[in-house]
Protein backbone atom coordinates (compact mmCIF):
# COMPACT_ATOMS: atom_id res chain seq x y z
CA UNK A 1 0.00 0.00 0.00
CA UNK A 2 1.20 3.48 -0.86
CA UNK A 3 0.98 5.97 2.62
CA UNK A 4 -1.71 8.24 2.76
CA UNK A 5 0.60 10.16 5.17
CA UNK A 6 2.55 12.69 3.49
CA UNK A 7 5.38 12.83 6.61
CA UNK A 8 5.51 9.13 5.96
CA UNK A 9 6.10 9.67 2.55
CA UNK A 10 8.32 12.92 2.04
CA UNK A 11 10.28 11.48 5.45
CA UNK A 12 9.23 14.75 7.42
CA UNK A 13 11.33 14.29 10.62
CA UNK A 14 10.46 15.68 13.67
CA UNK A 15 13.29 17.18 15.83
CA UNK A 16 12.30 16.01 19.31
CA UNK A 17 10.92 12.19 18.74
CA UNK A 18 10.43 12.04 22.76
CA UNK A 19 7.99 13.65 24.40
CA UNK A 20 9.90 13.71 27.80
CA UNK A 21 13.28 14.00 27.79
CA UNK A 22 14.28 16.45 24.94
CA UNK A 23 14.58 20.28 25.79
CA UNK A 24 12.19 23.04 24.09
CA UNK A 25 14.02 24.50 21.79
CA UNK A 26 14.05 28.89 21.53
CA UNK A 27 10.84 30.41 20.78
CA UNK A 28 8.27 27.39 22.00
CA UNK A 29 6.00 28.74 24.52
CA UNK A 30 5.68 31.66 26.30
CA UNK A 31 6.81 34.94 23.90
CA UNK A 32 8.28 32.49 21.69
CA UNK A 33 4.94 30.88 20.73
CA UNK A 34 3.54 34.51 20.30
CA UNK A 35 6.58 35.89 18.04
CA UNK A 36 6.35 31.78 16.04
CA UNK A 37 2.48 32.70 15.23
CA UNK A 38 3.80 36.70 13.87
CA UNK A 39 6.20 35.49 11.59
CA UNK A 40 3.75 33.08 10.56
CA UNK A 41 0.99 35.54 9.84
CA UNK A 42 3.57 37.50 8.27
CA UNK A 43 4.64 35.02 5.83
CA UNK A 44 1.18 34.09 4.95
CA UNK A 45 0.39 38.19 3.84
CA UNK A 46 3.91 38.13 1.89
CA UNK A 47 2.86 35.33 0.21
CA UNK A 48 -0.46 36.32 -0.92
CA UNK A 49 1.08 39.99 -1.88
CA UNK A 50 3.44 37.92 -3.88
CA UNK A 51 1.00 35.95 -5.56
CA UNK A 52 -1.11 39.06 -6.69
CA UNK A 53 2.80 40.68 -7.68
CA UNK A 54 4.36 38.18 -9.92
CA UNK A 55 1.21 38.54 -12.34
CA UNK A 56 1.37 42.01 -12.48
CA UNK A 57 5.09 41.62 -13.13
CA UNK A 58 4.39 39.21 -15.56
CA UNK A 59 2.05 41.46 -17.74
CA UNK A 60 4.76 44.84 -17.33
CA UNK A 61 6.56 42.20 -19.26
CA UNK A 62 4.20 41.77 -22.11
CA UNK A 63 4.01 45.19 -22.52
CA UNK A 64 7.42 46.41 -22.39
CA UNK A 65 8.33 43.68 -24.95
CA UNK A 66 5.39 44.70 -26.85
CA UNK A 67 7.02 47.62 -27.39
CA UNK A 68 10.13 46.95 -27.78
CA UNK A 69 9.14 44.79 -30.77
CA UNK A 70 7.18 47.79 -32.34
CA UNK A 71 10.14 49.68 -32.06
CA UNK A 72 12.00 46.86 -33.84
CA UNK A 73 9.39 47.03 -36.56
CA UNK A 74 8.58 50.66 -36.83
CA UNK A 75 8.39 51.49 -40.39
CA UNK A 76 8.02 47.86 -42.30
CA UNK A 77 4.98 46.86 -43.45
CA UNK A 78 5.43 43.40 -40.82
CA UNK A 79 1.93 41.67 -41.69
CA UNK A 80 2.11 40.78 -46.07
CA UNK A 81 6.04 40.16 -45.32
CA UNK A 82 5.28 37.46 -43.01
CA UNK A 83 2.38 36.35 -44.45
CA UNK A 84 4.18 36.08 -47.59
CA UNK A 85 7.05 34.00 -46.00
CA UNK A 86 5.06 31.97 -44.51
CA UNK A 87 3.32 30.95 -47.57
CA UNK A 88 6.86 30.18 -49.24
CA UNK A 89 7.61 27.34 -46.40
CA UNK A 90 7.89 24.00 -48.23
CA UNK A 91 5.66 21.25 -47.02
CA UNK A 92 8.10 18.64 -46.10
CA UNK A 93 9.29 21.74 -43.75
CA UNK A 94 6.04 22.15 -41.60
CA UNK A 95 6.44 18.32 -41.72
CA UNK A 96 9.49 18.47 -39.57
CA UNK A 97 8.52 20.99 -37.74
CA UNK A 98 5.24 19.05 -36.93
CA UNK A 99 7.96 15.84 -36.14
CA UNK A 100 9.66 18.27 -33.66
CA UNK A 101 6.96 19.41 -31.72
CA UNK A 102 5.92 15.31 -31.38
CA UNK A 103 9.62 14.68 -30.07
CA UNK A 104 8.87 17.46 -27.80
CA UNK A 105 5.92 16.66 -26.21
CA UNK A 106 6.90 12.54 -26.14
CA UNK A 107 9.85 14.00 -24.31
CA UNK A 108 7.56 15.64 -21.89
CA UNK A 109 5.75 12.53 -21.46
CA UNK A 110 8.74 10.61 -20.41
CA UNK A 111 9.63 13.55 -17.85
CA UNK A 112 6.12 12.35 -16.15
CA UNK A 113 7.19 8.40 -17.05
CA UNK A 114 10.52 9.01 -14.95
CA UNK A 115 9.25 10.62 -11.78
CA UNK A 116 6.81 7.72 -11.66
CA UNK A 117 9.87 5.11 -11.97
CA UNK A 118 11.32 7.47 -9.07
CA UNK A 119 8.33 6.83 -7.08
CA UNK A 120 7.80 2.78 -8.00
CA UNK A 121 4.72 3.21 -9.61
CA UNK A 122 4.69 1.16 -13.28
CA UNK A 123 1.14 0.38 -13.56
CA UNK A 124 0.24 3.26 -15.64
CA UNK A 125 -0.26 3.11 -18.95
CA UNK A 126 1.96 5.24 -21.37
CA UNK A 127 -1.06 6.65 -22.94
CA UNK A 128 -2.53 7.74 -20.02
CA UNK A 129 0.48 9.13 -18.87
CA UNK A 130 1.35 10.48 -22.41
CA UNK A 131 -2.76 12.55 -21.91
CA UNK A 132 -1.85 13.65 -18.43
CA UNK A 133 1.78 15.09 -19.41
CA UNK A 134 0.23 16.48 -22.71
CA UNK A 135 -2.41 18.52 -21.22
CA UNK A 136 -0.19 19.70 -17.86
CA UNK A 137 1.98 21.03 -20.42
CA UNK A 138 0.09 22.67 -22.63
CA UNK A 139 -1.99 24.54 -20.27
CA UNK A 140 1.49 25.55 -18.18
CA UNK A 141 3.43 26.93 -21.23
CA UNK A 142 0.46 29.10 -22.27
CA UNK A 143 -1.16 30.11 -19.05
CA UNK A 144 2.09 29.89 -17.13
CA UNK A 145 3.97 27.56 -14.80
CA UNK A 146 2.76 30.00 -11.67
CA UNK A 147 -0.49 29.19 -12.53
CA UNK A 148 -1.01 25.36 -13.48
CA UNK A 149 2.68 24.39 -12.85
CA UNK A 150 1.17 21.19 -13.02
CA UNK A 151 -0.02 20.55 -9.60
CA UNK A 152 -3.62 20.62 -9.85
CA UNK A 153 -4.15 18.63 -13.41
CA UNK A 154 -1.88 16.06 -12.35
CA UNK A 155 -3.72 15.67 -9.18
CA UNK A 156 -7.05 15.07 -10.98
CA UNK A 157 -5.51 12.91 -13.20
CA UNK A 158 -2.73 10.32 -11.15
CA UNK A 159 -4.98 10.73 -7.96
CA UNK A 160 -7.64 9.05 -10.33
CA UNK A 161 -4.60 5.93 -10.62
CA UNK A 162 -4.51 5.83 -6.59
CA UNK A 163 -1.56 8.44 -6.17
CA UNK A 164 -1.62 10.44 -3.21
CA UNK A 165 -1.17 14.29 -2.56
CA UNK A 166 2.28 13.73 -1.48
CA UNK A 167 3.01 11.56 -4.28
CA UNK A 168 2.02 13.94 -7.03
CA UNK A 169 3.93 17.08 -5.74
CA UNK A 170 7.15 14.45 -5.73
CA UNK A 171 6.23 13.68 -9.23
CA UNK A 172 6.13 17.56 -10.10
CA UNK A 173 9.25 18.35 -8.34
CA UNK A 174 11.22 15.28 -10.36
CA UNK A 175 9.79 16.66 -13.57
CA UNK A 176 10.70 19.92 -13.27
CA UNK A 177 14.30 19.22 -11.50
CA UNK A 178 14.85 16.64 -15.51
CA UNK A 179 13.91 20.28 -17.36
CA UNK A 180 16.71 22.02 -15.28
CA UNK A 181 18.97 19.85 -15.43
CA UNK A 182 18.58 19.41 -19.44
CA UNK A 183 18.32 23.61 -19.47
CA UNK A 184 22.07 23.62 -17.22
CA UNK A 185 23.64 20.54 -19.61
CA UNK A 186 22.79 21.79 -22.91
CA UNK A 187 23.29 25.30 -21.41
CA UNK A 188 26.96 24.03 -20.49
CA UNK A 189 27.79 22.79 -23.72
CA UNK A 190 27.08 25.65 -25.50
CA UNK A 191 29.01 27.84 -22.89
CA UNK A 192 32.13 25.88 -23.21
CA UNK A 193 32.06 25.01 -26.97
CA UNK A 194 30.71 28.02 -28.66
CA UNK A 195 31.26 31.48 -26.08
CA UNK A 196 31.69 33.69 -28.51
CA UNK A 197 27.61 32.86 -29.47
CA UNK A 198 26.71 34.75 -26.10
CA UNK A 199 27.81 37.75 -27.48
CA UNK A 200 24.70 38.13 -29.42
CA UNK A 201 22.99 38.90 -25.86
CA UNK A 202 25.35 41.76 -25.20
CA UNK A 203 23.03 44.84 -26.04
CA UNK A 204 20.33 42.85 -24.20
CA UNK A 205 21.91 42.72 -20.99
CA UNK A 206 22.41 45.51 -18.23
CA UNK A 207 25.98 47.13 -17.94
CA UNK A 208 27.25 45.50 -14.94
CA UNK A 209 25.98 41.86 -16.57
CA UNK A 210 27.22 42.25 -20.11
CA UNK A 211 31.07 40.66 -18.65
CA UNK A 212 29.05 37.67 -19.10
CA UNK A 213 28.85 37.64 -22.86
CA UNK A 214 32.94 37.44 -22.57
CA UNK A 215 34.33 34.39 -24.57
CA UNK A 216 36.48 33.53 -21.07
CA UNK A 217 33.82 34.39 -18.87
CA UNK A 218 30.76 32.00 -20.85
CA UNK A 219 32.93 29.51 -20.71
CA UNK A 220 34.07 29.28 -17.32
CA UNK A 221 30.22 29.61 -16.15
CA UNK A 222 29.78 26.43 -18.51
CA UNK A 223 32.40 24.57 -16.78
CA UNK A 224 29.95 25.55 -13.69
CA UNK A 225 27.25 24.30 -15.34
CA UNK A 226 28.88 20.89 -16.08
CA UNK A 227 30.35 20.39 -12.72
CA UNK A 228 26.78 20.78 -11.12
CA UNK A 229 25.30 18.23 -13.74
CA UNK A 230 28.86 15.78 -13.07
CA UNK A 231 27.78 16.39 -8.87
CA UNK A 232 24.43 15.04 -9.74
CA UNK A 233 25.31 12.02 -11.43
CA UNK A 234 28.25 11.53 -8.90
CA UNK A 235 25.75 12.05 -5.87
CA UNK A 236 23.15 9.14 -7.96
CA UNK A 237 26.12 6.60 -8.45
CA UNK A 238 27.85 6.50 -5.58
CA UNK A 239 24.25 7.21 -3.69
CA UNK A 240 25.75 10.48 -1.66
CA UNK A 241 23.85 11.40 1.87
CA UNK A 242 20.65 13.11 1.29
CA UNK A 243 19.85 16.70 2.05
CA UNK A 244 17.59 17.56 4.42
CA UNK A 245 15.76 21.09 4.38
CA UNK A 246 13.32 21.94 6.73
CA UNK A 247 12.55 18.66 7.64
CA UNK A 248 12.22 17.26 4.21
CA UNK A 249 14.82 14.60 3.00
CA UNK A 250 16.13 14.71 -0.65
CA UNK A 251 17.63 11.61 -1.68
CA UNK A 252 19.65 11.19 -4.98
CA UNK A 253 17.50 9.26 -7.43
CA UNK A 254 18.81 5.63 -8.25
CA UNK A 255 21.89 6.26 -11.68
CA UNK A 256 18.92 4.42 -13.85
CA UNK A 257 16.59 7.63 -13.41
CA UNK A 258 19.02 9.99 -13.72
CA UNK A 259 20.32 8.36 -17.21
CA UNK A 260 16.84 8.62 -18.13
CA UNK A 261 16.89 12.66 -16.89
CA UNK A 262 19.92 13.10 -18.83
CA UNK A 263 18.35 11.86 -22.31
CA UNK A 264 15.04 12.65 -21.54
CA UNK A 265 15.02 16.66 -21.01
CA UNK A 266 17.63 17.58 -23.55
CA UNK A 267 15.57 15.84 -26.07
CA UNK A 268 12.57 18.02 -25.25
CA UNK A 269 14.90 20.91 -25.68
CA UNK A 270 16.14 19.53 -28.93
CA UNK A 271 12.51 19.11 -30.22
CA UNK A 272 11.06 22.29 -29.59
CA UNK A 273 14.00 24.44 -30.84
CA UNK A 274 13.75 22.05 -34.53
CA UNK A 275 10.48 23.76 -35.18
CA UNK A 276 11.98 26.86 -34.85
CA UNK A 277 15.22 25.75 -37.34
CA UNK A 278 13.10 24.09 -39.75
CA UNK A 279 10.42 27.11 -40.40
CA UNK A 280 13.74 29.38 -40.56
CA UNK A 281 14.64 30.25 -43.84
CA UNK A 282 18.28 29.17 -45.68
CA UNK A 283 19.74 32.83 -46.38
CA UNK A 284 21.66 33.87 -43.15
CA UNK A 285 20.99 30.62 -41.37
CA UNK A 286 23.38 30.51 -38.45
CA UNK A 287 23.01 26.56 -37.85
CA UNK A 288 20.95 24.54 -35.68
CA UNK A 289 23.49 24.73 -32.70
CA UNK A 290 22.80 28.75 -32.59
CA UNK A 291 19.70 28.26 -33.01
CA UNK A 292 19.35 26.24 -29.60
CA UNK A 293 21.72 28.77 -27.89
CA UNK A 294 19.50 31.44 -28.57
CA UNK A 295 16.44 29.31 -27.96
CA UNK A 296 17.47 28.05 -24.49
CA UNK A 297 18.14 32.10 -23.65
CA UNK A 298 15.60 33.10 -25.06
CA UNK A 299 13.27 30.53 -23.24
CA UNK A 300 14.67 31.20 -19.89
CA UNK A 301 14.17 34.83 -20.20
CA UNK A 302 10.50 34.14 -21.20
CA UNK A 303 9.95 31.67 -17.86
CA UNK A 304 12.00 34.22 -15.55
CA UNK A 305 9.69 36.96 -17.12
CA UNK A 306 6.60 35.58 -15.63
CA UNK A 307 4.54 36.64 -18.80
CA UNK A 308 1.75 34.22 -19.78
CA UNK A 309 2.88 32.12 -22.63
CA UNK A 310 6.38 34.26 -22.81
CA UNK A 311 4.51 36.03 -24.90
CA UNK A 312 6.58 39.04 -26.51
CA UNK A 313 9.78 38.18 -24.08
CA UNK A 314 10.40 35.39 -25.97
CA UNK A 315 9.70 37.14 -29.68
CA UNK A 316 11.75 40.14 -28.50
CA UNK A 317 15.30 38.23 -27.42
CA UNK A 318 14.88 35.40 -30.51
CA UNK A 319 14.62 38.60 -32.82
CA UNK A 320 17.10 40.46 -30.99
CA UNK A 321 19.51 37.82 -31.29
CA UNK A 322 19.68 36.84 -35.19
CA UNK A 323 20.31 40.13 -36.56
CA UNK A 324 21.75 38.03 -39.66
CA UNK A 325 18.46 37.35 -40.85
CA UNK A 326 15.39 39.09 -41.84
CA UNK A 327 13.37 40.13 -38.87
CA UNK A 328 10.36 39.47 -40.16
CA UNK A 329 11.07 36.02 -41.44
CA UNK A 330 12.14 35.23 -37.75
CA UNK A 331 9.13 36.37 -36.48
CA UNK A 332 7.11 34.04 -38.87
CA UNK A 333 9.09 30.90 -37.70
CA UNK A 334 7.99 31.95 -33.92
CA UNK A 335 4.68 32.10 -34.97
CA UNK A 336 4.83 28.70 -36.40
CA UNK A 337 6.52 27.73 -32.98
CA UNK A 338 3.61 29.21 -31.06
CA UNK A 339 0.87 27.78 -32.90
CA UNK A 340 2.59 24.50 -32.91
CA UNK A 341 4.35 24.15 -29.42
CA UNK A 342 1.83 26.27 -27.77
CA UNK A 343 -1.53 26.99 -29.23
CA UNK A 344 -2.93 24.20 -31.42
CA UNK A 345 -1.60 21.46 -28.42
CA UNK A 346 -3.75 24.00 -25.53
CA UNK A 347 -6.45 24.00 -28.00
CA UNK A 348 -6.39 20.06 -27.78
CA UNK A 349 -5.81 19.80 -24.48
CA UNK A 350 -9.04 21.54 -23.55
CA UNK A 351 -10.99 18.17 -24.73
CA UNK A 352 -8.53 16.35 -23.17
CA UNK A 353 -10.24 17.62 -20.20
CA UNK A 354 -13.19 18.03 -21.11
CA UNK A 355 -13.40 13.95 -21.49
CA UNK A 356 -11.93 13.31 -18.52
CA UNK A 357 -13.94 15.37 -16.03
CA UNK A 358 -17.10 13.95 -17.88
CA UNK A 359 -15.87 10.47 -17.59
CA UNK A 360 -15.43 11.34 -13.74
CA UNK A 361 -18.72 12.37 -13.28
CA UNK A 362 -20.68 9.87 -14.62
CA UNK A 363 -18.37 7.66 -12.24
CA UNK A 364 -19.98 9.96 -9.64
CA UNK A 365 -23.47 9.69 -10.82
CA UNK A 366 -23.12 5.54 -10.99
CA UNK A 367 -21.28 5.21 -7.75
CA UNK A 368 -23.50 3.82 -5.10
CA UNK A 369 -21.85 6.09 -2.26
CA UNK A 370 -22.06 9.03 -4.64
CA UNK A 371 -18.32 9.08 -5.14
CA UNK A 372 -15.64 8.08 -8.13
CA UNK A 373 -14.24 4.62 -7.59
CA UNK A 374 -10.36 5.32 -6.83
CA UNK A 375 -8.87 3.56 -9.51
CA UNK A 376 -5.96 1.19 -9.12
CA UNK A 377 -4.39 0.95 -6.53
CA UNK A 378 -0.89 1.87 -6.75
CA UNK A 379 1.93 -0.44 -5.50
CA UNK A 380 5.50 0.61 -5.61
CA UNK A 381 7.69 -1.97 -6.91
CA UNK A 382 9.94 -4.69 -4.86
CA UNK A 383 12.63 -2.93 -2.69
CA UNK A 384 11.21 0.31 -3.18
CA UNK A 385 9.33 0.67 -0.07
CA UNK A 386 9.40 4.67 0.01
CA UNK A 387 9.48 7.42 -2.32
CA UNK A 388 11.58 10.90 -1.80
CA UNK A 389 12.33 13.86 -3.87
CA UNK A 390 15.67 13.44 -5.59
Amino acid sequence: MVPHDPRKFLEVTPCYRSTHCARMPPGHGGRGSHRGAAIHVLRRAMKRILDFFWPLIGLAAVAVSLWLLQREFKGEAVGPEVWDYLKSISPGNYLLAGLSTLVAYAALAWYDRIALLHLGVRNISWVFISLCSFTTYALSHNIGATVFSGGMVRYRAYHSKGLSAAQVAVLVAVCSLTFLLGTVLLGGLISVLEPEQLSRFRGMLPENLRFLTDPTTARLVGVVFLSGVAVYVIGSVFRFRPLIIRGFQLDYPKSEITARQLLAAPLEILGAAGIIYFVLPEAGNPGYFIVLGVFLASFGAALWSSAPGGLGVFEWFFISAMPEMPKSQVLAALLVFRLAYLLIPLFLSIFVIIIFERNRLKEVLHHKNGHPAPGLEVKPTAGRKRASLP
